[in-house]
């Protein structure tokens, strides 16, 4: 197949035609993390870091020996601290053959209870140059072969 450049990434209402509107849920997508399948994944365009949340790694059976110190403590709701166990390094895999991608994306890992597995932050969607679209409940970014998009578990989010 070829290789488009610098593709055009844009909604239209077709888009949104099996959402349930009026709405304002979260984008929670199931994405591919390590050999795992991970469902309630929250896209957060506002948060400065990856987040894995321990319950997750440990459902993934990872060594914790596989985890980086850090020791850069995490700002949470009310300003409160949370200091990640480690960093791990995981390949994540979104969008469908052949317009899907595989990059490494470091996560802080979080010992702490969560509505969601895993958090996505800005500087994975800036490294995959993703668009983003809570309205349209979607990611949609460049890939070698086109636009490749996740879409975005409605029923998921509002959990």
């Amino acid at each position: 197949m070829a290789r488009i450049d610098n593709p055009v990434i844009g909604f239209t209402e077709e888009d949104a035609r099996c959402l349930h509107h009026l709405h304002d849920d979260a984008l929670v997508a199931s994405i591919r993390i390590g050999d795992y399948n991970t469902h309630r994944v929250l896209v957060d365009n506002r948060s400065s870091a990856n987040i894995l949340y321990y319950s997750a790694f440990q459902q993934m059976r990872i060594e914790k020996e596989w985890l980086i110190p850090t020791n850069a403590p995490l700002l949470g709701f009310g300003r409160t601290r949370v200091h990640p166990l480690g960093a791990v390094t995981l390949p994540v895999t979104v969008g469908d053959y052949p317009q899907q991608i595989t990059k490494d994306v470091t996560f802080l890992v979080a010992d702490c209870s969560f509505a969601y597995n895993a958090i996505l932050g800005r500087p994975t969607l800036n490294s995959w140059k993703a668009i983003t679209s809570t309205y349209y409940m979607m990611i949609r970014f460049p890939t070698k072969y086109g636009v490749g998009e996740v879409k975005a578990d409605q029923v998921a989010a509002r959990k």
